[in-house]
């Protein structure tokens, strides 16, 4: 599509389901029909199945139509990305131009699935979307660039790569810019790389910031990027879904991976997600679930993007029964068809909680949550059920069935044990020689995929 040149209405698309959420509504909720939005906009929602707007969309978009700048609370799952899609497009379709809004967002994985959000509404449009991020190849990103798409979805670190290092790329005709999770971008300390793009955006650019809650730091950024804002907020209160049930498991912390053993075989045949705190840990327990028998792949942040999506997309199509995940996979991801979530580690804090078990129980679904707690995490457990209001039952464990487990789990924490020593040794040669090998490839070497070959192999010979 030219920049002068109308946007025209094609044929059909869906998404996937956690796009397709819709809050519970009653025949008098207002329709996306009612909304004074470009029809060719409404005719993709429409043949997308939403019907009726969530909380935080029917308080943003009409304010967003206005042309007022925007400052949304809202958490994760509120259909906020519906919020800030639906009017950037509407003016887009208004007043095509090229390079016209600019999506921030703290994780790979978030843009991606914001990606998919604008690619289904574009669906019946002409629309030309890219995705800026890291672990993918910066000349195949540039020449999209090159092609000056309407929208732009990045994490910041990668796309000031871009105007520093990509000729003739620039952000000056932007018209809307979104920050998406503000806060989550600024604990990430990405303070300094926005400040840095914010200077080269236009001044009179519309600006939608998000964020699920009001910090010191989100405070300073609305400021300094919004004028004269519209704060919109739906409800902050921790909530769970309906539909999901909500247990504890006590054991002493010696029989913890024994005990995850034993669960994990009990709901064999249904798709588990276990989370764990660090990626270490993430790689340790999925070597140690791999050497049981278990079909587990790992995603967490040290990965290289090709097997981020490598892991998710393997849970996803029901090859892995287990996807192994730091808190990487807590917010923001569509992954349908969860029946178990695992607190393996307890999260650091409650709102982590909240979207870890959110990735079950989803559009209706049923679900279940377990978290194990063992005597040194009986605190920050009382704290947990004092923040969701509840007192948690506990799930009947067999002890007994349990520990007889407890020999072939010790094996197979010391063969993971072994194997982690040898991919850190291998990362350590690599580095040693130099020459041949960037950074990224020592880390995908270090804490990649986990080798399924050898696993097999070292099944055979136990057998």
């Amino acid at each position: 599509m030219s920049e002068s040149e109308e946007l025209d209405v094609g044929g059909d698309e869906t998404v996937e389901e956690e796009m397709q959420e819709r809050d519970d509504s009653d025949d008098s909720q207002q329709s996306y029909k009612d909304l004074p939005i470009a029809n060719p906009l409404k005719i993709a929602l429409d043949s997308l199945g939403w019907k009726s707007p969530t909380d935080i969309q029917r308080k943003v978009i009409p304010q967003a139509l206005q042309g007022k700048d925007i400052i949304g609370l809202a958490e994760t799952g509120s259909g906020k990305t519906g919020a800030f899609a639906i009017p950037v497009l509407h003016f887009l379709i208004n007043n095509p131009s090229r390079l016209f809004g600019l999506v921030l967002t703290p994780t790979r994985e978030l843009a991606f699935q914001i990606n998919e959000v604008f690619d289904a509404l574009g669906s019946n449009i002409a629309l030309n979307v890219v995705c800026i991020v890291g672990g993918i190849d910066m000349a195949d990103q540039a020449i999209a660039l090159a092609k000056k798409p309407h929208i732009i979805i990045a994490t910041p670190g990668r796309l000031l790569d871009h105007l520093h290092n990509t000729k003739g790329f620039s952000l000056r005709t932007i018209k809307f810019l979104v920050l998406d999770e503000a806060d989550r971008m600024l604990s990430m300390d990405f303070e300094k790389e926005i400040n840095e793009l914010l200077a080269v955006l236009p001044q009179d650019r519309k600006t939608y910031l998000f964020s699920a809650t009001m910090t010191n730091k989100v405070d300073k950024l609305q400021k300094a990027s919004l004028k004269n804002p519209v704060k919109v907020e739906v409800s902050t209160k921790f909530q769970t879904p309906k539909q999901l049930v909500q247990q504890y498991v006590f054991m002493p912390a010696k029989w913890k991976d024994c005990f995850l053993t034993y669960i994990v075989n009990e709901f064999k045949g249904q798709s588990i997600i276990i989370f764990v705190g660090t990626c270490n840990n993430a790689l340790r327990t999925t070597l140690i679930l791999r050497n049981l028998g278990f079909q587990a792949t790992c995603l967490h942040g040290k990965l290289s993007q090709s097997k981020r999506l490598g892991a998710l997309n393997k849970f996803k199509a029901g090859q892995s029964a287990a996807l192994v995940a730091t808190d990487v996979a807590s917010r923001g991801l569509d992954i349908p068809n969860v029946d178990v979530v695992i607190n393996y580690d307890l999260p650091s804090h409650g709102k982590d909680y909240i979207h870890r078990v959110g990735r079950t129980a989803r559009a209706g679904k049923a679900g279940r949550s377990l978290s194990f707690v063992t005597q040194y995490d009986v605190e920050a457990y009382q704290h947990l059920e004092t923040m969701i209001g509840a007192k948690l039952p506990q799930f009947p464990v067999d002890e007994e069935s349990a520990l007889m487990l407890l020999e072939r789990v010790s094996e197979s924490q010391r063969m993971a044990t072994r194997e982690l020593k040898e991919q850190e040794e291998s990362l350590r040669k690599k580095k040693r020689k130099g020459a041949g090998h960037d950074d990224r490839d020592a880390e995908d070497g270090a804490e990649g995929e986990v080798p399924e070959k050898r696993h097999k192999k070292q099944n055979k010979n136990r057998r």
